[in-house]
This record gives C-alpha cells, sequence and structure tokens, in this order.
C-alpha cells in the first residue's frame, strides 16, 4: 500500500514539475518576444539640428508612444556618417540599437572602398524609408533658361561651360549631377562647395549657373522667386512643388535621385521586430502631425519598407560605387 502511495506521489510530483517546467519556458519565450522592454537607441550620423536629426526625433517621439518605451536618438557625426554606421553594424541585432540613416549611407562603399569595416548593404537590414527630399535642378536669375529643355541646349552648344555646384565631392548633389550629365551624354562644370548654403549664396548672387540639390535647402529661395526649379528628380511630382515637372515629364529622360531618410537595423533582426517596427515607421508617416514636420523641413512623407527597401539600397549602393570608381572619386 505504502508502494503504491509513493509511486502516485511521484508520479504527481513529475507531473507537477513537468507543469512548472513548461510555465517557466513560456515565460521565458514571451519574455524573448516580447519588443521593446526597455529603450531603443536611435543613431544618427549628424549632429543635432540637422535635417536628418530633426526627422530622426519626430520619429522618436512617435514611436516612444506607439511602443510605449522611450527611443533615444544618439547623435554621433564625423567621418561621412561611417562612424554612425559602424557603431550599429557591429551591435546586437535584438532591435535595441537602430541607424536612423539618409542616402548618404548608399555613397560610403564607393567613396570608402577598402577603408570600412562595415558591408553597405550586407551588414544591414533596412526596414523602412520615413521621408524623401527630391533632388531639384536650380538656377540663378543670371541664368536666362526657363525650362530644362532650354539648360540641356545651353549645355550642349557650350560643353563643359554650365557650372552646377554641390555641397562637395561625393555629396549626393554630385552624384545626382554626374548621373543627370551621362543620363544624358552632356558636360557640366562641377563646383564643390564645403556645404550647401555657400551654394545657394553664389546662386542667388549670379556667380554660379545651376545646382541639383535637395528641395529642402532651396525651397524657400524657390518660393520666393530667387531661383527657378526646372524639374524634380523623383519619379512623380513633389507634393511641395505640384507645378514643377519631373526630369521624366521634361524630357530629361528617366533620371532620379531622391534623398532619402530612413530606418536600418543590424543583419540578422529577427523578422517578427522588423515588421513591428516598420508598422511603426508607416504609421508615423500617415499621421498628420508627421506630415506637417516634414513638409516644414522640405521633405515629402514615403513609406518604402521591408524587400523593396532593400532592394533600393542593393541598387543605390551599385550604381554609386560605379560612379565613385569611373570618376575615382575618393574622400579622406
Amino acid at each position: 500500500m505504502h508502494k503504491i502511495l509513493r509511486r502516485k506521489t511521484a508520479s504527481a510530483l513529475v507531473h507537477y514539475a513537468l507543469i512548472a517546467i513548461v510555465c517557466i519556458a513560456s515565460s521565458a519565450a514571451g519574455a524573448q518576444t516580447a519588443f521593446p522592454h526597455k529603450p531603443v537607441k536611435l543613431v544618427v550620423g549628424f549632429a543635432a539640428g540637422g535635417p536628418t536629426d530633426v526627422v530622426a526625433r519626430a520619429f522618436a517621439d512617435h514611436a516612444s508612444r506607439a511602443l510605449g518605451q522611450p527611443f533615444v536618438v544618439d547623435n554621433k557625426p564625423g567621418a561621412n556618417t561611417i562612424l554612425a554606421a559602424q557603431a550599429v553594424a557591429s551591435a546586437p541585432a535584438d532591435g535595441y540599437t537602430l541607424l536612423f540613416g539618409a542616402t548618404n549611407h548608399t555613397m560610403i562603399p564607393g567613396l570608402y572602398a577598402g577603408r570600412v569595416k562595415f558591408d553597405a548593404v550586407k551588414s544591414f537590414k533596412p526596414l523602412c524609408t520615413v521621408a524623401t527630399s527630391p533632388t531639384v535642378l536650380v538656377v540663378g536669375q543670371a541664368l536666362p533658361v526657363k525650362s530644362l529643355a532650354e539648360y540641356m541646349a545651353r549645355a550642349r552648344k557650350e560643353p563643359g561651360r554650365l557650372s552646377a555646384g554641390t555641397a562637395g565631392v561625393g555629396s549626393s548633389g554630385h552624384f545626382a549631377t554626374e548621373m543627370f550629365a551621362r543620363a544624358n551624354s552632356l558636360q557640366l562644370n562641377h563646383v564643390p562647395y564645403k556645404g550647401a548654403a555657400p551654394v545657394v549664396t553664389d546662386l542667388v548672387g549670379g556667380q554660379l549657373d545651376s545646382s541639383f540639390a535637395t528641395l529642402g535647402s532651396v525651397l524657400p529661395q524657390i518660393k520666393s522667386g530667387k531661383l527657378t526649379a526646372l524639374a524634380v528628380a523623383s519619379p512623380k511630382r513633389s507634393s511641395l512643388l505640384p507645378d514643377v515637372a519631373t526630369f521624366a515629364e521634361a524630357g530629361g529622360g528617366k533620371y532620379s535621385a531622391d534623398a532619402w531618410y530612413g530606418l536600418l537595423a543590424p543583419a540578422g533582426l529577427d523578422d517578427a521586430i522588423a515588421q513591428q517596427l516598420e508598422r511603426v515607421a508607416r504609421d508615423f508617416v500617415q499621421s498628420p502631425a508627421a506630415n506637417d514636420k516634414l513638409r516644414g523641413l522640405g521633405l515629402d512623407a514615403d513609406a518604402t519598407c521591408g524587400a523593396a527597401f532593400a532592394s533600393q539600397v542593393g541598387r543605390e549602393v551599385a550604381t554609386y560605387t560605379q560612379i565613385a570608381r569611373e570618376l575615382d572619386l575618393k574622400v579622406d
């Protein structure tokens, strides 16, 4: 009788022990999949106050409210955003360290070939863009052209004479200038400056003919009539300049050079966490508050996510690397 009771007691203990193990395992699994359960770091490769930083902080505010944990912006300026990208590439792929980057991320391989410790494509999982800034071709009042057709005709008549200023060698404007010239068999005189502000100053002052600039950097001058926008390098017209044609519409070929702002994670991030962050990004883009903030910066709201964003990053890296190689572009 005692043996039977002992066997039943032992069996019951084993049964309850198994239940306890299953419960503990379930709790552990739940804890592992619960995201986020602590603050998330958004690494930005630019100083505080610039467009990328401002957009990142707006997204961080939205994500903090949406997911119930702080999203903290960590500015790591320097080395053309390489420091920020390296910090994220080497971080655990758990969703708690993310890169809030921009188009120049895809220019790094061409400009710094063999000099960085990460792969701009393989080391990251692109999640979602939240905004785009169309590249716009603008001319000052000193250049007597009013359309893209007139600009191209003048460039063909006087090869290498039309000056096109950009924020510097290897900048997004520099690549945009070269891409347009190649697509239309033109020769332009590239004039690199140290930043976008002096480009605008010389355009308005008549010392510079033209510039392939991000829309946000020249929108006030376009609105005031000091600069003329000839075309936007986007697949569709910008909501900020609905009367300005795309390059395709204006006869400039299938030329696109949008600058994007978006979210990337270390490679290997769990798909469920990635999809959760993508949903937050889409909701941000659709919110009226975000749209107002972006429009104030001269940006268009845009959510290109998942595989589409990854494909875009891959295409841009290939394009910019080829141009940098052909022009022998290198940045110290």
